[in-house]
C-alpha cells in the first residue's frame, strides 16, 4: 500500500501532555491544539519527501528508506536519523520520540509518537 496522498487531521489523543513532555512552550500548545493540520506525501520506491502544514507552519523532510537524513523535529531541530519501513509502518527514532506512521487502510494513517510513557497518537483521512 503506498502512503502517497493528502491526509488531514481527523483526531489525536494526548497533545497537551506529549508536547509539553518535549518542551513546547504552554503558548504554541494552546494555539496548535485545535489546528488540523495537513500532511502530504510523496513516495517514490524508498524515496519519501513529508510536508505537515500546522496553520502558518510548514515541516519537510525528505528521507531515503534505510538511509540516514537531515530531519527536522516537529520543536524545529534538525537531526539525523534512519527511517525503517516495516510492512505498511515507517519507523523513527528522533531524540528520545519513538514514530510510528501505519497505513491502516487506503484512506487512513496512525502516526504515534511515543516520549517517556506519553503516547499521542495521530489519525488523519485521506483528502
Amino acid at each position: 500500500m503506498s502512503f502517497s496522498g493528502k491526509y488531514q487531521l481527523e483526531s489525536q489523543e494526548n497533545f497537551e501532555a506529549f508536547m509539553k513532555a518535549i518542551g513546547l512552550p504552554d503558548e504554541l500548545i494552546q494555539k496548535g491544539k485545535d489546528i488540523k493540520s495537513v500532511s502530504e506525501i510523496e513516495e517514490n520506491g524508498d524515496d519519501f519527501k513529508v510536508t505537515v502544514t500546522t496553520g502558518p507552519k510548514v515541516l519537510v523532510n525528505t528521507f531515503t528508506i534505510g538511509k540516514e537524513a537531515d530531519l527536522e523535529t516537529i520543536t524545529g531541530e534538525k537531526m539525523k536519523a534512519v527511517v525503517k519501513r516495516d510492512g505498511n509502518k515507517l519507523k523513527v527514532s528522533l531524540k528520545g520520540i519513538e514514530s510510528v506512521t501505519e497505513m491502516v487502510d487506503a484512506n487512513t494513517i496512525c502516526n504515534t509518537m511515543t516520549v517517556g510513557g506519553i503516547v499521542y497518537k495521530r489519525i488523519s483521512k485521506r483528502v
